[in-house]
């Protein structure tokens, strides 16, 4: 497991994969595939699948083991011809039964680690979830979760989070509140437990600049947040990746002024992305109109007819990418479409 650890220290840009559907609301295979072609050319040093952005639903369609066995197999093949690290992330859902299951199934198709949400729990004591998270992870390295409660998840101590760091098999853990309170109770839980091996993820997509720049400091310890574990990275990927590449180049030196306008920029492109003047009602179609622009999916059709694009949310779609052309990556998929549809 050492070499995951490493990889995921080096800092990734991983983003969560979308589902390809048609308009009729089944898998296109061939656009699926296409996807995983796209992140892996993209430079991505990883690729989450089975997580929000694939719709959970696709539990209640029997599409789970297709999904992420499609997306395995055809990661393998991309990279047989320049080989290099890559880490194949499976989202697991539900309670320990279920988790434990999809877990096992993830591991049969290549996976390994697991994203472990915890969006099942409610409202159950902290020390209940930490004994589940236990559980998991002896069957599979686990990545931890801090989601933001509007979209399903729960708030949780910094004493919970202290403790979530002393779970042996715990590879990392995907920071997305999308609050900065709660941020900073994971860095420093972190920081505090002296676990060096764990690395820290941003998955606040409206702050994801500023994670990635920021030397976090508590009682002399330094940590860093040193990758990305993103929707948003699911679109526009080759230039996340040239984002993060060149936030870590920065190193420990002055950062330059035009990078707090580069937070900006992002941020306002995931606005239209993630549709918060909507209680992000939109995100899931918002990501597939993005792709599907690009010819990257055939419809924005989710599994679930009641998400669809907001009022507006196309416009203003339409607004970011022509106000922010250097942060979108048409070009490079324009050039290899045809290749990653055959």
């Amino acid at each position: 497991m050492s070499h995951l650890r490493q990889h995921l220290l080096a800092g990734q840009a991983i983003p969560a994969q979308p589902l390809a559907l048609d308009a009729n609301r089944k898998l296109s295979e061939k656009h699926q595939r296409a996807l995983t072609r796209y992140y892996v050319a993209a430079g991505c040093g990883g690729l989450a699948v089975a997580v929000h952005s694939t719709q959970f639903e696709i539990r209640d369609h029997g599409l789970l083991a297709p999904v992420l066995e499609m997306a395995s197999t055809t990661i393998t093949e991309a990279l047989e011809k320049t080989p290099r690290p890559f880490i194949r992330i499976a989202g697991l859902c539900g309670k320990t039964e279920q988790a434990l299951s999809e877990a096992q199934t993830a591991l049969r198709y290549g996976y390994e680690a697991g994203l472990l949400s915890l969006g099942a729990w409610k409202g159950e004591p902290e020390t209940e979830i930490l004994e589940h998270v236990r559980t998991v992870a002896k069957t599979i390295p686990v990545i931890g979760f801090y989601l933001q409660p509007s979209v399903g998840g729960r708030i949780f101590t910094h004493d919970f989070w202290r403790r979530f760091a002393e779970i042996e098999n715990i590879l990392a853990i995907k920071i997305a509140p999308f609050n900065r309170y709660q941020t900073i109770d994971v860095v420093r839980a972190v920081a505090a437990s002296g676990r060096e091996d764990i690395a820290l993820y941003t998955g606040n997509d409206d702050t994801i600049v500023t994670d990635l720049l920021t030397p976090f400091r508590f009682d002399g310890v330094t940590r860093r947040i040193v990758g990305g574990l993103l929707g948003h990275w699911g679109v526009w990927s080759r230039s996340a990746v040239e984002l993060l590449e060149a936030a870590k180049a920065l190193g420990d030196g002055p950062i330059p002024r035009e990078w707090l306008t580069r937070a900006i920029e992002v941020t306002d492109m995931n606005a239209a992305l993630f549709d918060p003047a909507h209680q992000f009602a939109g995100c899931i179609p918002g990501i597939l109109e993005v792709l599907r622009r690009q010819g990257l999916v055939p419809s924005i059709a989710c599994l679930n007819p009641h998400e669809v694009l907001s009022p507006g949310q196309a416009e203003e779609l339409t607004r970011v990418c022509e106000a922010y052309p250097h942060l979108t990556d048409d070009a490079f998929v324009a050039e290899h479409l045809d290749d990653w549809l055959r």
